[in-house]
C-alpha cells in the first residue's frame, strides 16, 4: 500500500472499533484525494489481520447481546440516530463532495433516500412478526418467528458513501445483528461521521464498526468463520467472486453487480420530459451511478428529434466543483476513471459512431487539476462497441437507433446486465407490454431512475445480482434474519404419552 508523500500535513481517517477511533495495528495507509483539485486531503489508515480479527470478535461479543435486546430498545436508537443524520445532513453532504465530487445537493439527495430506509427500520417490528396456528394436533401448537443472523459485514462502493451503507446497516442493526461496515477507501470519511453519530445515538459499542481496508481486508470478511453474511454492493466481477468466495465459506450473500441501464424512447413520447429527464439521469454525479442512464434507445422517428434536445441540454450544463452552488456536475472519482471514459469514447468514435458531444478535453477554471470530464453523447453507437458492452461509470450517453419496440425490447434483453430501464411513452400499452417483457429487475415508466422507496427492495437480474435477496424492504429483513417454527406440546398432568415409533403425523 503506498503513503502520500506531501510536505503538507493532512490528517488521518480512522476505523472505528469497538466504540472508538483507532489507527490500528497497521502503519499502512492510503491517500484520499479531493477529486475537484486532485490535492491529497487525508490519510486512510488500512486494516492489519489483527485488527479484523478485534472487529469481527467485537462484533460477535456486541450480537449475542443486541440480539437479546427488545424491538422497542433498538428502535428506539434507529429513532435517535435517525434525527442525528437529518439535523447533520448539511456537515455530512460536505465530507461526501470533498471526497466524492458530486455537488452538494446530490450528495444531500443520497442522504435523503438513505434516510427513508433508516425509517422503514424503525417500524421493523411489523416486518418481524410470525404466525401462529393453535390446535395443529391434539394439544399441539406451532408457531414462527425470526431470529438475527448474527455478524454481518457490508462492502459498499464509492459513489454512494452514506445511502448505500444505509440500505444496509439499520435494517440489519434493527433486526438484530451487529454490522461491519468496510467502506471504498476513496471516500471514507462519511462512514465514520456515520459510526459517530450511532454511537451519540445510543447504539452499544461493537454493534456498528467500520473498518478501512482493500482486498485483503475484504478476503478477510468473506472468509472469517464468525460473520454470518455478506452484503456487498460494487461492479459485477467483484460481486461475483464476493458470492462465490463468501458462499463457499457458508455465509449468506447478497451481491449487487454493475448495470448498463437502457431508457427505449418511444416516437410518441414527450419529448421535452424525456430530454430534461434523460439528462439528469445521465450526467447527474458524473453519472457515476448504478441506476444512471447510460444508454437511450431511440425508436424510429423519436432519434433525430431527441438526439437534437439532448445535445441542446447537455452543452448547457455546469461542470464545476462540488461547492460551486450553480453547478450541475462535478468530477469524477479519480484519474483512472477520467483516463479510461476517454479511451472508451475515443474508442467509439474509432469504430464509427458520431461524438456529437464531447467532454473529453474540458477545463475547469481555478480547478486545472481536478478529475473533470464533461458531458459526452455517442449517436449511432452499435452494440458491439465498447461504448455499448462496457459500464463506463461516467457521463456519457450512447445512442442506440431501432425501428420498433420489439427490437428495443431485443437489444435490452441481450444485455448481460439487467438492473434498471426506462420506458418514455404516452401509450398505456406499449408501457405495459414492456415492463413485462424487459428481462431488467426495475423498471420506470416516464420515470429514468426507478430507485424503489425503502419498503419496497432494491436489486437487478442477470449480473447485476448474485444471490437470492434484493437490498432493504422486505427482502432485506429477510435477509439479515432467520426463520424458526417451533412445535409445542404442554401435556396434562397423568397424560399417557402414546409415544410410537411410526414418523408423526396428525
Amino acid at each position: 500500500m503506498s503513503t502520500t508523500t506531501q510536505a503538507t500535513a493532512v490528517t488521518t481517517i480512522k476505523h472505528f472499533i469497538n466504540g472508538a477511533e483507532t489507527t490500528g495495528d497497521s502503519s499502512n495507509t492510503q491517500p484520499v484525494y479531493n477529486p475537484a483539485t486532485g490535492e491529497v486531503t487525508a490519510n486512510l489508515a488500512l486494516a492489519s489481520a489483527r485488527d479484523l480479527e478485534a472487529t469481527v470478535v467485537a462484533a460477535r461479543a456486541a450480537a449475542d447481546s443486541w440480539g437479546d435486546a427488545s424491538i422497542a430498545k433498538r428502535t428506539a436508537v434507529l429513532f435517535k440516530f435517525r434525527e442525528l443524520l437529518a439535523a447533520n445532513t448539511d456537515e455530512l453532504a460536505r465530507i461526501v463532495t470533498s471526497e466524492h465530487g458530486k455537488v452538494l445537493s446530490d450528495a444531500a439527495g443520497e442522504i435523503g433516500r438513505g434516510l427513508e430506509v433508516v425509517e422503514y427500520a424503525c417500524g421493523i417490528s411489523q416486518s418481524l412478526t410470525g404466525e401462529y396456528s393453535d390446535q395443529v394436533s391434539t394439544g399441539i401448537d406451532v408457531f414462527s418467528f425470526r431470529q438475527p443472523l448474527g455478524v454481518v459485514a457490508g462492502i459498499t462502493p464509492f459513489n454512494f458513501p452514506v445511502m448505500v451503507p444505509l440500505w444496509m446497516a439499520p435494517v440489519a442493526i434493527a433486526a438484530g445483528n451487529a454490522f461491519i461496515l468496510k467502506p471504498s477507501e476513496r471516500d471514507p470519511s462519511a462512514a465514520v461521521f456515520m459510526a459517530r453519530l450511532f454511537k451519540e445515538a445510543g447504539l452499544p459499542d461493537g454493534v456498528f464498526q467500520v473498518l478501512h481496508g482493500g482486498k485483503e481486508t475484504v478476503d478477510g470478511l468473506l472468509h472469517h468463520p464468525l460473520i454470518d453474511g455478506i452484503s456487498f454492493v460494487g461492479s459485477t466481477p467483484i460481486a461475483k467472486y464476493v458470492h462465490e468466495t463468501a458462499t463457499a465459506n457458508g455465509k449468506r450473500v447478497q451481491a449487487l453487480g454493475g448495470a448498463k441501464n437502457h431508457a427505449v424512447i418511444m416516437p410518441d413520447a414527450d419529448m421535452e420530459l424525456a430530454a430534461d429527464h434523460l439528462t439528469a439521469a445521465a450526467f447527474g454525479s458524473a453519472g457515476q451511478r448504478c441506476m444512471a442512464i447510460s444508454v437511450a434507445v431511440a425508436v424510429g422517428p423519436a432519434a433525430d428529434v431527441l438526439v437534437d434536445k439532448l445535445v441542446a441540454r447537455a452543452k448547457d450544463i455546469k461542470v464545476s466543483h462540488g461547492l460551486d452552488a450553480e453547478a450541475d456536475m462535478g468530477p469524477v472519482i479519480t484519474p483512472a476513471s477520467k483516463t479510461r471514459i476517454e479511451k472508451i469514447v475515443g474508442e467509439a468514435q474509432e469504430a464509427g459512431a458520431a461524438i456529437i458531444v464531447d467532454g473529453r478535453d474540458l477545463v475547469v477554471a481555478d480547478h486545472e487539476n481536478g478529475f473533470f470530464v464533461g458531458p459526452t453523447i455517442i449517436d449511432k453507437v452499435k452494440t458491439e462497441m465498447t461504448a455499448y458492452t462496457e459500464e463506463v461509470f461516467g457521463p456519457v450517453l450512447a445512442v442506440v437507433r431501432v425501428n420498433t419496440l420489439a427490437e428495443a425490447i431485443e437489444v435490452v434483453n441481450a444485455n448481460p446486465y439487467g438492473n434498471g430501464t426506462a420506458i418514455f411513452t404516452s401509450n398505456g400499452a406499449d408501457a405495459r407490454t414492456y415492463m413485462r417483457r424487459v428481462h431488467v429487475g426495475m423498471v420506470g415508466v416516464n420515470i429514468p431512475l426507478p430507485v424503489p422507496v425503502a419498503w419496497h427492495s432494491f436489486g437487478g437480474w442477470k449480473n447485476s445480482l448474485f444471490g437470492e435477496h434484493h437490498i432493504y424492504g422486505a427482502d432485506g429483513v429477510r435477509f439479515y434474519t432467520r426463520g424458526k417454527a417451533v412445535t409445542q406440546r404442554w401435556p396434562e398432568h397423568k397424560e399417557e404419552s402414546n409415544a410410537s415409533f411410526a414418523f408423526p403425523s396428525n
